[in-house]
Order: structure tokens, then C-alpha cells, then sequence
């Protein structure tokens, strides 16, 4: 099938795994197949054209990061040459067809990545996207994609394509562990900062926006897409439609516009001086077709994405995500052999305007078509890659990863609540209205009491006891938020709540609430109840 380009020694890779499935990484004993525009130390960099090839000294930041959380490099895998195409054909080292139907493509450009990931030859795999090649791929295999937000992921060691819109992708076969090679590589390759107020968490019912009209998918395909949608809504998202037609229109700009001459900055002086290189015919005239596009021409196109992107924004206004099709059909090989540019086009229907727009992406399976395998993107603003994250897991109907990836590398804090902000608490509202992400239960180290205030909803009130006194063990929740958000919420605390530093039973001291100390002691104690849950449910909070 044409999946791997170059492939480590097997008992070189057996020992790496030996050594890594020891060790307490985070992908300890995890297989990674990197795309063969990305460096890998040690393993020929070819981007797909065996001229083009030359020998990194050094792994791509995103490959060190992924080692070094226990991953196991596997080999290359084999792509549409310059990362150039949608489909997956486009190489001289052969086409990588569907993991499951031959005679269809496997999508592109990252075509070996997700075939490697779908065909269980590896557990991770590095993808790269600018115009859809970490996205198609995975939705036409059956797997999960994340595109983060441009910029956030370093692309040094990445052979660049359109070097402003280019970013790493990571493939996974379920999203635990799509989001856990997220974190690693994020930890260790992060480049764009984040924003100090960037939501952390998707809200329990978020709003989806879907297209008004989707063009490209034929009665099976768009019956697929409303079941998407259906469990989306059951799953309790809010479902608006958005006129689609300012991102279709950007979408156009990507390869028909002047914003393809970034294609030949990358690589058209290579093809110019290497005419009787393996290139393919396709991806030749591409890049050489760019070679003589004015400049006024890119400054025209780029300030038209910069108001389609303004337009189409503004019609996602009150909506948290949009969601699309990750693709419109599975075509086959020989249609795109009939065909290379009018069936590359259409792939990228839905996703050629995501990079312009500045957006994060997860692209999860969510079905089939006919006997096609089916998936669906979920389209974030830039750095609302936990919030896609989120909504991607309500679309596969299951639990959202507790410390999402985002979490690696945004500014966060955390808050320990002990009453109505429990999540499901009537105050919760509070929280995640600004993006709060829920972490997990703790309990407070046996210095605490706790009583109720006579407030509306009632209240309540946690505070230290003195060293000679008896003290209980209070039982909270762990909500990460980002530092904005904490101040907000801060400065909208009604007296007589505080928050500031509370001793858990771990020995770590957290910001929690508490309470001024006079109105902690006017109210009713219900300390040996042990939480706030608890008490209520054994009556005593009336």
C-alpha cells in the first residue's frame, strides 16, 4: 500500500520499545510513524521526491517532544511529494490507498500517517496540514486528527508547503490518546503563546453551528452528516445553522488564488533546477504555475481572506464551534487519475479555509456512507482547541480527557470549590460560562470546618481550625481556569466569601474558598458530614 518511505531496523525498534515500556513517559511503549516532510534524526527527510532528499542531524521539535515522552519512532511515511494534494496519489514512491477499500484513495497529503494509524502499524503518527492533510485522511480512515491552532506547534524540521499557514498534526485511533501526544508534543515544541483568557472547557450545553448548505455531498453523505448532527444535539449541543458561503469562498483562495505562490517559495527554485527528478506532473505544475504571480496579486488575495474571515467570524458570533464534514466523498483512484485537480479541489471543500481563518480543528470518525467510512470536523477560533476537543468527544460519545492538551501550554490556575460550584451545583453556571474545565475530586488536609451561611442559594463556609482544635476532611472539586477568568470571578465574589490558600491532604496548598471568619462562625456546622453533597443529602443544609 505504499505507507512507509523508510523504516528503522526492526530490532532497532524493538529494543527502543524494550527500553521505552520501562520507563514512566506518557507514551511509554507507544509506536509513532512520522510524515516524511518532518525530520527525524537518523532517517532521510524526502518530502516525497528522492532528489529532494538530504539527512537531518537533528529530530523536528515535535519529533524530540514526542520521544521524549517515550515515543518510538517507527520509520517515514510516505505522502502527496511536498505535502501538495489531498488524495494521497500524488507520489513517486507509489499511492497509499484506503486501509480498507484498495481501488480508493487514503486521502492526503498526510496519506501514510493515517493509513499507518488505521492499519494498526502504529499507535501515533505526526501528519501535517495546511490546506487539510492532517484532517481528510483521518476522516476517510476512520480515525481521529487533531489540527491545532495555527502557530502553536513548531514547524522547524518541517519542509514547508505554505510556510504561513503550515502546522502539525497528530493521528491517533481513539482521542485519549490523540489528546495525550497533543500534550507531549505541545509541552515540548510550543511556539505561539497563548492568550491570557483563553477558555479551557467547552460549556455543558455548547452551541455547534453547521453549515446552511453543503455542497459536494450527495443523499448518503449529507443523511450521514444529519445523524452527525442529531447525536450531536442528543448528546445536548445546541444546533444553529451559518451561511456557509464566505468560507467556501476562502476556501477557493488556498490553491486558485496568489496565495499558492507561497508553494513555490518553498520549493519552486528545487523543481526549476531539477526537471528530471521523480516530481509529479501534478505537483509540478502546481508549484511552477505560482512562479509568476505578482506580488500585488498576493497582497489583493491576502487582504480578501483577511474580510471573508471578518464575515464569516461574525456569523459564527454566539456560537462555540462550527461543526462541518471532514470531507464531501471518497472518491476512487482512477477518478483521481481522470481527474487529479477537479477531485483534489473538491476534498478540500470543507477544510481549505480553516488554516486561512486562523482556526483549530479535530476531525473524528462519526460513521459510515454507504460503505465509505464518515467523519466530521470540529472547527474552534484560534486557541479554542479545548473547546473543539470537547465537542469532538460529545460527537463520538465519549468522556472529554480531563486534562485536555491545551492545558500544557495556555496560562491556567486552578480553583477548589466545596458547595454550589461542585459540578452540577446551581453556581456552576459561574464557572463555565468562562471557560472553567472541571479536574477532578480532592480532599482537604483535616485542619478545616465547615458550616452553612444563611444566603440564597445557601453557602458554604470553609475555615482553618486553630493547631489544639479537631478539624475534618473536606471534600471538593478542582477547576482549571485561565487567569483572566480567576479574575473575573474574583471580583464578582459577594461577601463574605474569599478565596486564598487551602492545605490539601496531599501536603500541596491550593487556592480554594473560603470564608470571612465571624460570618464562618455565625453559621450552622456540618463539618462531620465530610461535604457539602453529603449534608445536603442527609437534610441538614435547612
Amino acid at each position: 500500500m505504499a505507507v512507509w518511505i523508510s523504516r528503522r531496523p526492526q530490532a532497532e525498534v524493538d529494543a527502543a520499545l524494550a527500553q521505552s515500556s520501562a520507563a514512566a513517559g506518557s507514551l511509554a511503549g507507544i509506536r509513532l510513524a512520522v510524515k516524511d516532510n518532518v525530520d527525524v534524526a537518523g532517517l532521510p527527510t524526502t518530502a516525497g521526491c528522492p532528489e529532494f532528499a538530504y539527512q537531518p542531524s537533528a529530530d523536528a521539535p515535535a519529533v524530540a517532544a514526542l520521544r521524549a515522552a517515550g515515543a518510538v519512532v517507527l520509520g517515514k511515511t510516505n505522502l502527496d511529494q511536498f505535502a501538495t494534494g489531498l488524495v494521497g496519489s500524488r507520489s513517486p514512491y507509489g499511492a497509499v490507498s484506503d486501509s480498507r477499500r484498495p481501488d480508493y484513495i487514503s486521502g492526503g497529503s498526510s496519506s501514510g500517517s493515517a493509513v499507518a494509524v488505521a492499519l494498526g502499524e502504529a499507535d501515533i503518527a505526526i501528519g501535517t496540514d495546511t490546506a487539510g492533510s492532517g484532517r481528510v485522511p483521518a476522516g476517510l480512515q476512520g480515525i481521529v486528527g487533531i489540527k491545532p491552532t495555527l502557530g502553536v506547534i513548531s514547524t522547524d524540521g518541517v519542509v514547508p508547503a505554505c510556510e504561513s499557514y503550515d502546522c502539525v498534526t497528530i493521528f491517533a485511533a481513539d482521542l485519549e490518546l490523540a489528546n495525550r501526544a497533543m500534550a507531549a508534543m505541545a509541552g515540548g515544541a510550543a511556539a505561539r503563546p497563548w492568550p491570557a483568557d483563553t477558555a479551557l472547557a467547552a460549556p455543558p450545553r455548547p452551541v455547534v453551528a453547521i453549515p446552511d448548505e453543503l455542497p459536494g455531498l450527495d443523499a448518503t453523505w449529507q443523511k450521514a452528516f444529519g445523524d452527525a448532527v442529531g447525536r450531536l444535539s442528543e448528546a445536548g449541543a445546541q444546533i444553529v445553522t451559518v451561511e456557509i458561503a464566505p468560507f467556501l469562498a476562502a476556501a477557493t483562495l488556498l490553491y486558485e488564488g496568489a496565495l499558492v505562490s507561497e508553494r513555490y517559495a518553498a520549493v519552486g527554485e528545487f523543481i526549476d533546477a531539477h526537471q528530471d527528478a521523480a516530481l509529479d506532473p501534478v505537483v509540478a505544475g502546481i508549484v511552477t504555475g505560482a512562479r509568476g504571480i505578482p506580488a500585488h496579486r498576493l497582497v489583493r488575495d491576502l487582504r480578501e481572506v483577511k474580510d471573508l474571515r471578518r464575515t464569516a467570524m461574525a456569523l459564527l458570533a454566539g456560537a462555540d464551534a462550527m461543526m462541518v464534514p471532514t470531507a464531501p466523498t471518497h472518491p476512487r483512484l482512477d477518478e483521481v487519475a481522470a481527474d487529479p485537480v477537479g477531485v483534489n479541489s473538491k476534498m478540500g471543500t470543507y477544510t481549505n479555509f480553516c488554516n486561512l481563518f486562523d482556526m483549530c480543528g479535530v476531525s473524528v470518525p462519526a460513521g459510515k456512507a454507504g460503505d465509505a467510512q464518515f467523519g466530521v470536523t470540529i472547527l474552534g477560533r484560534a486557541f479554542d482547541d479545548a473547546v473543539a476537543l470537547d465537542i469532538a468527544a460529545l460527537v463520538m460519545n465519549v468522556q472529554a480527557p480531563q486534562h485536555a492538551w491545551p492545558l500544557t501550554v495556555a496560562a491556567n490556575t486552578e480553583l477548589i470549590v466545596f458547595g454550589a460550584h461542585l459540578r452540577g451545583g446551581p453556581l456552576v453556571h459561574q464557572l463555565t460560562d468562562l471557560g472553567a474545565r472541571w479536574a477532578g475530586e480532592l480532599n482537604t488536609a483535616a485542619r478545616y470546618r465547615m458550616s452553612v451561611l444563611d444566603t440564597t442559594p445557601v453557602k458554604p463556609a470553609i475555615g482553618r481550625v486553630p493547631d489544639d482544635a479537631a478539624g475534618a476532611s473536606l471534600y471538593g472539586h478542582r477547576w482549571v481556569l485561565s487567569p483572566a477568568a480567576l479574575g473575573i470571578f474574583l471580583a464578582a465574589l459577594p461577601a463574605p466569601m474569599q478565596l486564598g490558600k487551602v492545605e490539601f491532604a496531599d501536603g500541596t496548598w491550593r487556592t480554594a474558598f473560603g470564608c470571612d471568619g465571624t460570618a464562618a462562625a455565625s453559621g450552622k456546622d456540618i463539618s462531620s458530614y465530610g461535604s457539602w453533597p453529603a449534608a445536603m443529602e442527609a437534610g441538614a443544609l435547612g
